[in-house]
């Protein structure tokens, strides 16, 4: 009996140290690893306006050497790779198709100490980020592996955001040709945008443009109408026209026609204009009222590319007698068109 009692002592003896065994051996497995979940943080940037200095006189400047909407937004995605470093994205929306914008990081600098006074250093840091940008369906993106550490990047770098106006050529000192301009690492409210408007006058048809008294207008409306076209900027880079007539007569359609600008010499009737009028600039009747009409059209090219590019002609027809498209002397109106 005693031995029976000594064997079953040592048997639960045994059980413990072997169960304390296991129980150590569950103890010494390794920690299963947490997934790494990388930091991220997205930054916006607005068209710019000089909203960033506070100064329209920093906003882009569209009567400048470019010609760019102004409705091009960036963001800036800094995200944490596996090694602790930093990983620089940045997208564009509302970019011109097919174009490449050089896109670039400036590291902040003591404006005594750089050649043209600048806040920054002019030579982007290509190391944070400074490339070609290319753009599809009004959008590109491009990203870049960095050095640096992520939260130092965050907290301790200073820089600027830049995105240069592909349109003309690049400039390191005139904030007028930036398109995003903003601290890096963040937010860039958008401003109101600096939209131009231009109005162009035109007086009765007494032969003025081409300096001849032949050609001056023959007929039997009174000789005080007047017109006017006011071009308008869109945001999207397109334009707006308005033209008005003054004291035009009551119940009488008057045909106002742009017609374009033709080499004599390949016109049908010699014209230095085509006869059929542009409908994509503004060909249509205004009713007269006894006072002021207007009418409007929203055209696909730019502010610039109508004032500065587009060669034709502002036609008033005389509602009192049939149109002709060669006959100068039934022209109540002939300019010059947004000239």
């Amino acid at each position: 009996m005693k031995k029976y009692l000594n064997l079953k002592t040592t048997l639960n003896l045994g059980l413990l140290v072997a169960g304390l065994g296991i129980f150590a051996s569950c103890n010494d497995d390794p920690e299963p690893e947490m997934p790494f979940t990388p930091g991220m943080e997205t930054f916006d940037y607005g068209f710019n306006e000089g909203q960033l200095l506070d100064n329209p006189a920093t906003a882009y400047n569209g009567d400048g050497e470019g010609d760019h909407p102004r409705n091009l937004s960036a963001q800036l995605e800094i995200t944490e790779m596996e090694n602790g470093n930093a990983e620089v994205t940045i997208r564009l929306e509302n970019g011109l198709d097919g174009v490449q914008y050089p896109v670039h990081v400036h590291d902040a600098a003591d404006p005594s100490t750089t050649p043209n006074g600048t806040p920054y250093n002019e030579t982007p840091n290509g190391d944070i980020f400074a490339g070609m940008i290319s753009v599809s369906n009004g959008m590109g993106s491009g990203t870049m592996e960095t050095d640096m550490d992520y939260n130092m990047l965050l907290d301790t770098y200073e820089g600027f955001l830049v995105v240069h106006d592909p349109t003309q050529a690049v400039s390191t000192t005139d904030l007028g040709t930036y398109l995003v301009l903003g601290v890096f690492g963040q937010d860039l409210a958008a401003g109101e945008a600096n939209l131009r408007t231009e109005t162009f006058m035109y007086d009765f048809n007494e032969g003025q443009l081409l300096d001849n008294a032949d050609l001056a207008y023959e007929g039997e409306h009174a000789r005080n109408l007047m017109a006017e076209i006011m071009v308008e900027e869109m945001v999207d880079g397109t334009s707006k026209i308005t033209i008005s007539l003054m004291n035009t007569m009551e119940g009488m359609t008057y045909m106002v026609h742009a017609h374009d600008a033709a080499d004599p010499s390949t016109t049908p009737n010699g014209t230095p204009y085509n006869e059929t009028p542009n409908g994509d600039i503004f060909a249509g009747g205004i009713a007269g009222n006894g006072g002021t009409v207007m009418a409007e059209n929203e055209l696909e090219i730019s502010y610039n590319e109508l004032t500065r590019m587009y060669e034709g002609f502002l036609v008033v027809h005389d509602p009192t007698q049939e149109i002709s498209t060669t006959d100068l002397t039934t022209y109540l109106v002939l300019g010059t068109f947004a000239r």
